[in-house]
């Protein structure tokens, strides 16, 4: 096994709060080597972790966001046939249409593997893949290469990235895949850590504001029948619509009909459930 090396740690960023537990993880993953699987709900900052550590490290990020038909193919390259086809019909190309390395074009992993530094590659949403999918990219990290076939070309990673590998749980992964990943599952923040964050984005917020707004966030997430909470995001959103308008008076968080909710729920059922239980709770 390497030992594990302190280098180029990760610590957060201007905007990112990092407990011990993760910042732990992810220096381990990095020095280890080894992808780092985040699990959690929607909006608990799995994706901006990615960001985060780019930020930090200095670091170029690619994103590959999955989708669910997508092909491992197409995450590593794609061979252009339709324009090499316009090319050899109208001729006016510069490009030479017996070259069909000329119409490749790598995809996002590829795209990390040909780079000329060290990057961050955010595969975001993997559960949306399906299983084939997952355990042959895995594959493919493992090894650090892929072939082209129709230039009969194996590209190697110039540099092994750093890799974050997110999911919303909506679907089970596999255990091969697990077992290839460190793992770790961010929690929604409590109390105390959603403070700092909302510090790091509205210092100038006074503490009686900020304490208002999570008094009234945590009890709205607690509304019967939300299918879907608000969660970081859209609270940092609510807190910018709020100290927006120039007519906002915090003492509207006190009364029973509470602004701009729909910053808050997106989904027209649970903005109206919202409403009319806001309205028979007291603030």
């Amino acid at each position: 096994m390497k030992p594990i090396v302190k280098q180029n740690c990760f610590n957060g960023a201007a905007k990112y709060i990092l407990d011990e537990e993760l910042a732990q993880i992810v220096n381990v993953s990095m020095a280890l080597e080894i992808p780092l699987l985040l699990k959690g709900e929607p909006g608990t900052g799995k994706t901006m972790l990615a960001h985060a550590i780019a930020e930090s490290l200095g670091m170029p990020l690619i994103v590959l966001n999955v989708k669910s038909s997508m092909k491992l193919l197409d995450a590593l390259y794609q061979y252009d046939t339709l324009t090499r086809l316009n090319d050899s019909r109208f001729g006016d190309s510069q490009r030479d249409v017996s070259d069909i390395a000329a119409y490749i074009r790598m995809g996002k992993i590829g795209q990390a593997f040909v780079s000329d530094c060290r990057t961050v590659l955010l595969i975001d949403e993997i559960d949306k893949a399906d299983t084939d999918f997952q355990d042959d990219m895995l594959d493919v990290l493992d090894q650090m290469q892929f072939d082209i076939i129709e230039i009969d070309r194996t590209v190697r990673a110039n540099h092994r990235p750093v890799i974050i590998i997110t999911s919303n749980a909506k679907k089970d992964l596999s255990d091969p895949f697990l077992g290839r990943c460190n793992f770790h599952h961010i929690a929604f923040p409590d109390p105390e850590m959603m403070r700092s964050i909302l510090g790091v984005h509205f210092p100038n917020l006074s503490e009686a504001l900020i304490g208002g707004c999570l008094e009234c966030f945590y009890r709205i997430r607690e509304f019967r029948g939300i299918e879907k909470k608000p969660a970081t995001r859209e609270l940092i959103n609510w807190v910018r619509a709020l100290t927006s308008d120039p007519d906002f008076d915090p003492k509207v968080l006190e009364k029973k009909k509470l602004p701009y909710l729909g910053v808050l729920f997106k989904k027209s059922g649970d903005l109206n459930l919202a409403i009319q239980q806001a309205a028979g709770s007291r603030y």
